[in-house]
């Protein structure tokens, strides 16, 4: 990773450091979605949409399998990222990201201003058309490929595309279990922010005090996320509030709920708090596709979902999302003085 060595920086406070052996979850639901990609009946699909509300709810997360995403593809992708993350440290500094300009490679995130050990390449599927002219503090979202690195566009626009079929697929159920029309979350993707990660967790010499991500919850819809064969993704069960572990399961998809799930449900699904472990001996390499409306949508419980005996449970954000988006990734660049912000600073307080 460039030279990268331990110090400080990477440090957690001694509450949030891993201990030793985190135990394996247990419970987690896998779903079989194959019904709904071979064209399932209507009951088929009423029924999976009931499995993937059950999930929203009681885990926030849930694990996809017979998801029609190609294998061929998925192993495609996972070859361009080891490639690249293979390159010399100048070769990936010649696509570093910047506060303005947030695509590409970067090795100093941080989350819960503490730097994850870890090293990562961002690109979004779509790319926004130019503005005409860059206001003072606007992201300009333009990819940086890699030169001399055949086949890695190509791969990964490929992987993007099944994606978002995917992400399609997963909000129409959440719809459904909603008791919403199936596509009535759609409309707030027409202009996505979506990007994809691909993130290497190199092997750290102290596992016991860094971790590769700190904890948090994904600020967008839904989160889809590839991880090979080595593990180190950690949620915290919610009827203990212990740090478990979820086992990779071959083939299969990670699907996260995210900020705004929770949001749009008015606090009928939540989204799953959840951090990345690292080891001394292994590297481990992850893949999500982080699913985000318009910049544009201002988010606020929907209008189906609220009465006069369940009323909204948050104060529409105050600005729209791409600014809500932008504060947050503003945080990944450099310590803040306070907690970046998070969905519960728009929670209204509900009398009982």
């Amino acid at each position: 990773m460039g030279g990268l060595s331990m110090d400080q920086t990477f440090v957690q406070a001694p509450e949030h450091r891993p201990k030793p052996v985190v135990t394996e979850a247990t419970g987690i639901p896998l779903i079989d979605l194959s019904p709904l990609t071979a064209g399932g009946d209507a009951a088929a699909v009423d029924a999976l949409a009931a499995e993937v509300g059950a999930a929203s709810r009681d885990w926030g997360f849930f694990v996809v399998t017979g998801h029609g995403v190609p294998a061929e593809a998925v192993a495609r992708a996972t070859a361009a990222q080891r490639a690249f993350f293979a390159l010399p440290a100048e070769r990936k500094a010649a696509v570093r990201r910047s506060e303005a300009a947030p695509l590409g490679y970067y090795e100093s995130e941080h989350t819960k201003n503490v730097r994850d050990w870890k090293e990562v390449y961002d690109l979004v599927p779509r790319e926004p058309p130019p503005p005409a002219a860059v206001a003072d503090g606007e992201l300009v979202f333009e990819n940086k490929w890699p030169e001399d690195l055949p086949g890695f566009r190509e791969a990964l626009e490929e992987y993007a595309r099944a994606m978002e079929e995917l992400a399609f697929r997963i909000l129409e159920l959440i719809a459904r279990s909603l008791n919403l029309r199936p596509d009535r979350l759609h409309g707030f993707f027409k202009d996505q922010t979506t990007f994809i990660r691909l993130n290497h967790y190199p092997p750290c010499p102290s596992p016991d005090l860094a971790l590769g991500v700190g904890r948090h919850k994904d600020a967008g819809a839904l989160t889809i996320l590839y991880q090979d064969d080595v593990g180190g993704l950690d949620v915290r069960r919610r009827s203990d509030g212990e740090w478990v572990r979820v086992k990779p399961v071959p083939g299969s998809f990670i699907i996260n709920v995210g900020d705004l799930i929770q949001v749009w449900s008015n606090d009928r699904y939540e989204s799953a708090e959840h951090r990345v472990s690292v080891n001394s001996a292994k590297e481990r390499f992850s893949m999500p596709y982080f699913f985000n409306p318009a910049s544009y949508t201002m988010v606020e419980p929907v209008e189906e979902l609220v009465s006069e005996e369940d009323p909204p449970r948050y104060d529409a954000y105050n600005y729209n999302w791409g600014d809500f988006f932008s504060t947050r990734k503003n945080s990944n660049f450099k310590k803040l003085s306070v907690e970046n912000i998070q969905i519960a600073h728009f929670k209204k307080s509900v009398a009982a």
